[in-house]
């Protein structure tokens, strides 16, 4: 038996329970990962809430690192003892361990601990598919990201920086601004009490961005899209403000043929092959100090609902961890 966070209804925290489960020998293809660190990431929420719908009763956590404990038949890229870490489907990363695809899965190396490679799989990887590939950012690129104090943010702003671009960034409030500056955000935004689309345009010299990156949904939308240079691209990768109405694809030729995606992080790692190049990607910044991950909350696992509660209030800034 190990303890694990389960919901058998989706809604509010108050839905996650820590119970007692019953943990099976791998299957064929699968490792078992005693968790010694848990991500939380924004996307747990969209699960714990219906807004992602599961079939239930569900695990939830998308995240984690720890050692490999049990190989399934066919396991042969493994051993008992691998230090490990993953971002990937399906839910279940709430929990002392589980057993995973052993493709899902990535060795960690040396020069990255346990907490560090929780913390910065699914954000990292993120801003890696983000910076990388929908738009190669770089030299003489200004380009906005939202929520530039988050996690995805943080990340983003550094190292986007290191590719020679000028960042702007929104938050919430002076404190984040000043973490956002601080990790590479040229021109932090208060939105509280500042238009973006003013400052962007202003910052620009009128110009705008190419891309916005954008994890706010509702809020910002259509905003965003005024801050965007005749032909560049909008980015949508989440919703924490709740889901974007429909919309009339004629909106993006009046803009100035803009382009859109809804990217997720899965499709771009969805084979060994396209997870081992971004986790090598980010591994190589991070071991490099192009990129620093702040773990800045900490939980203990029994405590995720107060964990969701600080999220979602946006209390947290950086990466958080539950510890199991």
């Amino acid at each position: 038996m190990v303890k694990a966070i389960r919901m058998h209804e989706q809604g509010g925290p108050e839905v996650m329970k820590l119970e007692d489960v019953d943990l099976p020998k791998p299957d064929a293809g699968q490792i078992q990962i005693k968790h010694s660190v848990i991500g939380l990431n924004y996307i747990d929420t969209y699960h714990r809430s219906g807004l992602y719908p599961l079939p239930l009763p569900s695990g939830i956590g998308m995240e984690a690192s720890g050692t490999v404990e049990a190989l399934g038949d066919g396991v042969t890229d493994f051993a008992i003892g691998d230090r490990v870490a993953y971002a990937a489907p399906p839910p279940g990363s709430y929990a002392e361990a589980r057993n995973l695809e052993a493709t899902k899965v990535v060795k960690v190396p040396d020069s990255v601990d346990d907490k560090l490679a929780a913390a910065m799989m699914l954000q990292g990887m993120t801003v890696q598919y983000l910076i990388r590939q929908i738009y190669k950012v770089g030299p003489g690129d200004t380009i906005l990201i939202h929520a530039a104090a988050g996690g995805v943010g943080l990340i983003l702003c550094q190292w986007a920086k290191h590719l020679g671009a000028t960042v702007i960034g929104t938050v919430s409030s002076d404190e984040k601004a000043a973490l956002a500056k601080k990790n590479g955000c040229d021109h932090p935004i208060i939105y509280t009490r500042e238009n973006f689309v003013e400052r962007v345009i202003e910052i620009t010299d009128g110009k705008k961005v190419p891309v916005v990156y954008d994890s706010i949904g509702k809020d910002t939308w259509p905003a965003s899209l005024d801050c965007i240079a005749p032909t560049g691209m909008m980015v949508s990768f989440g919703q924490a403000s709740g889901p974007i109405a429909p919309v009339d694809l004629g909106i993006f030729a009046a803009k100035g043929s803009l382009k859109f995606t809804r990217p997720t992080l899965m499709t771009y790692t969805a084979t060994k092959e396209l997870l081992a190049a971004s986790a090598a990607d980010l591994f190589d910044v991070v071991g490099k100090g192009v990129v620093s991950v702040s773990i800045n909350q900490e939980y203990a696992l029994a405590d995720a609902v107060q964990a969701h509660i600080d999220l979602e209030g946006r209390k947290t800034t950086g990466s958080t961890v539950l510890l199991p």
